[in-house]
């Protein structure tokens, strides 16, 4: 019997078939540098730039200038366009700009904003990152909102090319770390105090959005956010543990509109949540695009032995695992948007770990849209949480406060080179980019 490939071979030749390199058997694989593209999946780095305050508001830690960020921000923005990378996680030093209510100090942001706009760089504008303008004093404060909103709508008019934005980073941790782990800013140890904070974070985040959106309507929220999880090894588990397991998704469900569990909802009202700022918050989502960004550390999962000591466990479920929780909870896309290790031995096996966590998703048909490995360049006291000032380096960035690169730059490059042209999801291109604002209230 004659073959059909003999009659395609007489009409068609023999292989490299007129049409098919449009996405055929010859079409693009995804390797190569990014392109830019909007269908590109976001590889992204991002610049340390926490500024909590210690020491009962006496000491201000900043790390943008801790780690001399201020005065070389042009080499620091030359490093990520160095590196092949389109995308920054960047946060403007809010607690500097924002000098009282209506008075702004833009000489630093516009200068390093006009860099990143030169290199063609596209930022994820991170606005709070774990501190407030001294005149605010910290999280206790109801004014908060709208004071954050008003900055928020200042940022937004000021740079009107921006689209990507994290208005408050981790508010999860921000919360605790200042309010029930007595650690940062008010530096109080109360499940009141730490609910107020969170009440009033997620609805600095929400205001801020909504002001936002009146100059963007088309913004694009990455919300960064800590995965986190604690294996507690005993017969029989504690009533405390397992609610830490819960109150990790607190300021999500507030911040998208989904009602929590029944017991943290109780504990949310016994300690001053109120029955009308729970409607309010359970009103809708905010608007723009809602991008959930997961944050993991081998840190922030945990093991409590049979003694109650607890251990850092190190990926035992691993970024995948768990930011599935957080997916099948709020079905929303999904961006790894921090990770690191403290070691610089360890980093590159780390990153490499960390991306077959992201291909295991996206193979789920998960919508992953992006990978951030944080930071640029080192960091400094991380290993106690900026607790004291002690000068202590992280060699966790991508190139050490000197500016060379680490071993872990190249293993970021050859990742990008092998996959740096993947779309956001499989045929991304279908989709239209598109300036229209987000219009669904609710997830449907």
């Amino acid at each position: 019997m004659k073959s059909f490939l003999t009659e395609i071979k007489q009409h068609f030749g023999d292989g490299n078939y007129e049409g098919d390199q449009f996405g055929g058997a010859s079409g693009h694989n995804g390797n190569g540098l990014p392109t830019g593209l909007p269908n590109n999946f976001m590889f992204a780095t991002g610049i340390e730039c926490s500024y909590p305050t210690i020491d009962h508001g006496k000491t201000r830690r900043d790390l943008l200038a801790e780690c001399d960020h201020y005065n070389r921000y042009q080499e620091d923005l030359g490093l990520v366009k160095e590196m092949g990378l389109k995308v920054l996680r960047y946060g403007l030093p809010y607690y500097k700009i924002q000098k009282d209510p209506g008075k702004y100090d833009w000489e630093f942001a516009d200068l390093a904003m006009a860099e990143m706009q030169r290199l063609g760089i596209t930022p994820i504008l991170d606005l709070m990152h774990f501190g407030v303008p001294d005149w605010l004093g910290n999280f206790q404060n109801p004014e908060l909102p709208v004071h954050f909103a008003a900055y928020c709508e200042a940022v937004a008019k000021r740079y009107p090319w921006v689209r990507y934005y994290t208005p408050v980073n981790e508010i999860y941790v921000t919360a605790k770390m200042s309010a029930r782990d007595g650690i940062w800013n008010e530096q109080l140890k109360s499940d009141k105090a730490f609910v107020t904070a969170l009440k009033h974070l997620v609805a600095a985040s929400i205001m801020g959005t909504q002001r936002i959106a009146k100059h963007r309507p088309d913004c694009i929220i990455v919300q960064s956010e800590s995965a986190e999880f604690t294996h507690e090894l005993r017969a029989e588990h504690t009533f405390e543990v397992q609610m830490q397991n819960k109150m990790r998704f607190a300021s999500l469900d507030l911040l998208y509109g989904h009602h929590p569990e029944g017991d943290v909802l109780n504990y949310l009202y016994d300690n001053g949540l109120t029955r009308r700022e729970y409607d309010w918050f359970m009103a809708g989502v905010p608007p723009g695009y809602q991008v959930m960004g997961n944050d993991y550390y081998g840190r922030n999962e945990k093991i409590m032995l049979p003694n109650g000591e607890i251990v850092t466990s190190m990926d035992v479920l691993g970024w995948y695992n768990i930011t599935r929780d957080y997916y099948q909870r709020y079905k929303k896309p999904v961006m790894h948007t921090e990770t690191n290790t403290l070691g610089d031995k360890q980093a590159s096996t780390w990153l490499w770990k960390q991306w077959v966590n992201i291909l295991r998703m996206r193979k789920e048909g998960v919508p992953v849209l992006g990978f951030t490995w944080y930071s640029l360049i080192d960091q400094i006291d991380w290993d106690k949480g900026l607790e004291r000032k002690v000068g202590t380096v992280n060699p966790c960035g991508l190139f050490d406060l000197d500016r060379k690169p680490r071993p872990v730059a190249d293993a970021y490059k050859m990742l990008l080179q092998e996959y740096g042209q993947i779309t956001i999801v499989p045929h991304g291109e279908l989709f239209e980019i598109t300036t229209a604002p987000a219009t669904l209230k609710v997830e449907v």
